[in-house]
């Protein structure tokens, strides 16, 4: 659906100072049609930036994007139909009725007259906003004006949809709901290119994720070989059916293993290794005559690796 190949942004700083600042250096990535891929970074990261070049909002310095194999470059207006984009900051003009509001951009996209109405109502139904339908934005709670904004990013019925921050700003409640309407987005087979600095928000709806600092792209994957890729440590933990056998103590003495901590029949704890490690610790453990009746392996958080990552910390 998406494909970067060297895409390079450079700004020329002002007058007077010289040089260049490098937004995004060098990119080179494919997004599979009806992935949910998100984009992971600081701020001045190059985020922002690269979602507009695939968008043709701006103009690469070098490289090239496609999208749904169309060069977004030499033909901006046909990629433009391929592609619904909410800005972090959207304009909503809140003298328009919601329905309006929709009618109004399905217009702009050059869409068949005769299937505005019904799309307008269809997408009004999507975003839950049939009882907001005859209502002026100026109106709407937050949550809603940003359900609205989705809403005339899909009007035209693009199969991508690029969203920059979309929970920026909104309650605990509206972000719920807000990824609920991306899941059932993405079920009704769009793909779904988004950026967030909520961490936790994107390891639940995303299939893929690339961290991205300084115009550079440090890790790129499904999201549960990114989790994976490179791990040298694995905490995991270990439940028994009965007391009795000395857990904490085996365990504290095996080496390879730190960070061990009781939580009542279960044990957590660190192992440096792999699955082969793992399945010895096991083996010799059951040997032991431990009653074991669990074993889970307990995974980091997308927040967690994206510290690590981005702060060089040894994996």
């Amino acid at each position: 659906m998406i494909h970067l190949d060297n895409l390079t942004k450079q700004y020329d700083l002002p007058s007077g100072k010289g040089g260049t600042i490098v937004a995004a250096d060098g990119l080179t990535l494919d997004v599979p049609d009806g992935e949910v891929f998100g984009l992971v970074g600081p701020n001045g990261a190059g985020k922002t930036t690269t979602l507009k070049m695939i968008c043709g909002l701006h103009e690469p310095t070098f490289g090239t994007v496609a999208v749904n194999g169309v060069d977004v470059q030499r033909a901006p207006e046909e990629a433009q139909r391929h592609i619904g984009y909410l800005a972090d900051f959207f304009s909503l003009y809140d003298d328009l009725k919601v329905w309006e509001y929709l009618d109004y951009f399905a217009h702009a996209y050059k869409m068949e007259e005769a299937a505005i109405p019904g799309r307008v109502n269809e997408v009004i139904r999507l975003m839950n906003l049939e009882s907001k339908r005859d209502e002026l934005i100026t109106g709407l709670s937050r949550g809603m004006k940003q359900r609205l904004g989705v809403g005339r990013a899909i009007i035209h019925d693009p199969p991508l949809l690029v969203l920059d921050e979309p929970a920026a700003g909104l309650d605990p409640k509206a972000r719920v709901e807000l990824k609920a309407l991306l899941k059932d987005l993405h079920a009704r087979g769009k793909t779904i290119f988004i950026t967030s600095h909520i961490l936790a928000d994107l390891e639940e709806i995303c299939t893929s994720i690339a961290i991205m600092e300084k115009g550079h792209l440090l890790r790129v994957g499904r999201l549960e070989d990114v989790m994976q890729e490179g791990k040298s440590v694995r905490r995991l933990r270990i439940r028994l059916a009965t007391s009795g056998f000395a857990l904490t103590d085996w365990l504290s003495a095996r080496p390879g293993v730190s960070g061990v901590a009781a939580r009542g029949t279960a044990v957590e704890f660190a192992l440096e290794g792999g699955d082969e490690h793992i399945a010895t610790l096991l083996r010799e453990l059951i040997a032991k005559g431990a009653p074991v009746c669990g074993l889970e392996e307990m995974s980091e958080s997308l927040e967690r690796l994206y510290s690590r990552i981005s702060s060089g910390e040894v994996m």
